[in-house]
């Protein structure tokens, strides 16, 4: 078993989802502004890209679970079993024994068919989204949603630590210059705030398949279908599909599975 440690970082404290900023998050009862899902997921995988390499950013599997926060300068472990050659779960475990996500992470031997891009209608520049409730989400089932653009750009490249230097060398803007699962799993949650405004909301999982290694300076098309509107525990659910293109030859670079509490009970 092989044992990866770091600082967590908080990749959003000025976010439009002010859960992520501490004075929402303590009146949700957390100590503080919650570490994004995605920046979770991107731990959960780093160990297996510094393994696998490139490899994985080409063709990789990645069923991600959040199950309890995790904040800002905390310091964690992930541990990684590896089932096979090419399959392995994590774990990552706080300092506190507290076990905050786990994952299994895969190369795959052969790619199912990559989706095609619908073109669907992009949203403008100043479009402002509608609160999400039930009948929101219904509506962009029936109706169709938007697609929105995302920039992976070495302007400001989104790092999931707070050294670039921590990170693989591939994912290093200075380095091999590819998007890391932070920046491209964050698509998927901006285009679902893009379509519904929700403040406060919890990313819970996501099932991710690479088809190609995102370069830099790439412009990604997002397109998003709904999947599921369900409600348990007094908190409202939404699940989508989400599919990255790549702008100039409009091939999927990754397709995204990702589940969310849009409305927390009590909110």
């Amino acid at each position: 078993m092989n044992i990866w440690s770091a600082t967590a970082l908080n990749t959003a404290p000025d976010s439009e989802n002010k859960i992520h900023g501490d004075d929402l998050a303590k009146k949700y009862g957390f100590e503080g502004g919650l570490v994004p899902g995605v920046t979770i997921s991107a731990y959960l995988v780093h160990p297996l890209i510094e393994h696998w390499g490139k490899d994985w950013l080409d063709r990789g599997y990645a069923n991600c679970r959040i199950t309890s926060p995790l904040y800002d300068k905390e310091l964690f472990e992930v541990k990684t079993d590896m089932v096979e050659p090419t399959k392995a779960n994590t774990t990552l475990i706080k300092s506190n024994g507290i076990v905050s996500a786990n994952a299994e992470v895969a190369l795959m031997q052969e790619l199912q068919t990559k989706p095609i891009l619908r073109r669907d209608k992009l949203a403008d520049l100043d479009y402002k989204a509608p609160q999400a409730s039930k009948e929101i989400w219904k509506k962009l089932e029936s109706d169709g949603c938007y697609a929105f653009k995302f920039l992976w750009s070495d302007n400001d490249p989104l790092i999931y630590l707070n050294k670039e230097t921590n990170l693989p060398s591939l994912l290093q803007p200075k380095g091999g210059g590819y998007s890391n699962l932070c920046f491209l799993l964050g698509c998927s949650n901006w285009i679902l705030a893009g379509n519904a405004y929700m403040n406060p909301w919890v990313h819970l999982q996501t099932i991710s398949q690479n088809y190609r290694a995102v370069e830099m300076n790439s412009s990604l098309i997002a397109e998003m279908e709904i999947n599921k509107i369900y409600e348990k525990k007094r908190h409202e659910f939404i699940d989508v599909f989400v599919n990255l293109f790549d702008e100039n030859d409009e091939t999927c670079v990754m397709s995204i599975n990702l589940i969310a509490i849009y409305k927390l009970r009590g909110s």
